[in-house]
């Protein structure tokens, strides 16, 4: 079995699926179908209870955000995201929103992601002036 550290997890071992060859410079290792490991690593940390600092980091790598826009996307700050992925205190309501958001976009479906970034992009707007109106159908915000 091989010990696959490569992706900044301690507890993920290989039965099959790897190459060992011998070099000048010692032993290399190659993976067969690197992406499809980490999408099968991905799902399964996803379906966890809750997520270690290195877990929640592998996720937020594999969707390719940084931890400014990840915090974005969580309603909070980028040092906050640094210090989860350092120490590993996520709070719950930020872990299982951050695997829904990673399971939904690599099973095709990133509605929920768009859903929540259309969000983050409306919380940056200030609106000061709301006006409604009152009609047969009832209160509605009046038309620009």
């Amino acid at each position: 079995m091989y010990h696959y550290t490569e992706a900044g997890l301690q507890n993920v071992w290989l039965a099959n699926g790897y190459n060992v060859r011998k070099t000048k410079y010692g032993e290399a290792v190659s993976i067969e179908d690197a992406d499809g490991l980490h999408r099968a690593i991905g799902r399964k940390l996803a379906c966890k209870s809750y997520l270690t600092g290195a877990e929640f980091r592998f996720l937020r790598k594999e969707l390719d955000l940084s931890q400014h826009r990840l915090a974005d996307l969580l309603g909070t700050t980028e040092q906050t995201v640094a210090l989860w992925e350092k120490r590993g205190k996520i709070p719950k309501t930020a872990d299982r929103m951050f695997r829904a958001i990673y399971l939904e976009t690599v099973d095709g479906n990133v509605k929920l992601k768009e859903l929540i970034e259309r969000i983050a992009n409306r919380d940056r707007k200030v609106e000061e002036k709301m006006i409604f109106q009152d009609t047969d159908a009832g209160w509605f915000p009046k038309a620009a």
